[in-house]
């Protein structure tokens, strides 16, 4: 997959291209359904599939006060992108320029004289140019202008509930994590570092990981059942999200349990990435860290039974 990170980094040549503009924070099941019309109508007719998005996330420069999580930060988005087979993803730099373009200058200059673009597929509440002027009819309008087909998709939903970015953060605000699940069509996930201050000898000997701060979206503070890589490995855990109350510091913490666990190598940049399954229960303060240990084992032991019915239904 090809990655521009700005329109002129395209080449003078590139296209013809079937394009879909869109943050695509999450890469979730009506993204990819999506992109997967455009990789396959690419392959047909002998064009390029393109994924066209922004950095930052448009919402971040024109509505700062919102405070943004993202669901993918954009190294895991465009890991997410390429797995959808398209040909190349254009990441246009969010600023003052290009918020001031109008719909007409967007649709003409970069879609139909940098893209080359034969057809825009987008889903049916799409908005473009400069305060978000442009709808999808004035979108097939200037694609019958300037020779390109629109595509428009209908609101995807699951169990009447709509497959959308801000639906799935919503969701994960409130701890549903599997109900996220079934909309991103896969595990929720985040990707960070040992947390710093931890004694990292040549093997690291104890089964709970703290994770350095992360800056996006988290579940809602709780106890989760999760699998949790480090390096390449991979581990059955259990997670807690928030503030550790029974020790009485109040400082946020994501801190993961590792269950099979054996001693690993660990270095402050080793990669972590933890992925929610399901959630247990509240962060709860404990009359002492007796209680606390009582409660976690509790936890234990049902996450390992989780694991265990997953095994035995073939999901593991």
């Amino acid at each position: 997959m090809q990655i521009f990170r700005t329109l002129d980094e395209v080449p003078a040549d590139f296209g013809p291209t079937l394009v879909s503009v869109g943050n695509f924070d999450g890469v979730h099941r009506a993204h990819a359904h999506v992109l997967s019309e455009i990789v396959t109508q690419g392959r047909a007719t002998g064009g390029k599939a393109v994924a066209v998005t922004f950095e930052p996330h448009p919402a971040r420069i024109l509505r700062p006060e919102s405070g943004l999580k993202l669901l993918t930060p954009t190294p895991e988005k465009l890991h997410l992108l390429e797995g959808t087979g398209i040909d190349a993803v254009l990441i246009l730099p969010f600023g003052r320029d290009l918020s001031l373009m109008t719909p007409r200058q967007f649709a003409e200059r970069i879609l139909k004289k940098k893209l080359r673009a034969r057809e825009v597929h987008e889903g049916f509440n799409f908005r473009f140019g400069h305060k978000a002027a442009g709808d999808m009819n004035l979108l097939a309008e200037f694609g019958r202008e300037m020779g390109f087909e629109v595509k428009v998709y209908p609101e995807m939903k699951l169990r009447g509930e709509s497959v959308s970015s801000s639906q799935i953060r919503k969701l994960l605000r409130e701890g549903r994590v599997s109900r996220a699940r079934h909309l991103l069509a896969r595990p929720f996930c985040i990707l960070g570092t040992p947390g710093r201050g931890r004694g990292y000898g040549s093997k690291y000997t104890v089964p709970t990981i703290n994770l350095a701060r992360y800056e996006e979206l988290v579940p809602k503070d709780g106890v989760y059942i999760t699998c949790t890589r480090v390096g390449t490995e991979q581990f059955e855990s259990v997670t807690n999200v928030g503030n550790r109350p029974t020790f009485g510091a109040e400082l946020f913490a994501i801190e993961t349990h590792l269950l099979n666990f054996h001693p690993i190598e660990l270095t402050p940049e080793t990669a972590v990435e933890i992925c929610f399954l399901d959630r247990l229960r509240d962060e709860i303060k404990f009359p002492s860290v007796e209680a606390l240990r009582e409660q976690i084992a509790g936890d234990v032991k049902k996450a390992r039974r989780y694991f265990h019915l997953l095994a035995m239904t073939g999901h593991g």
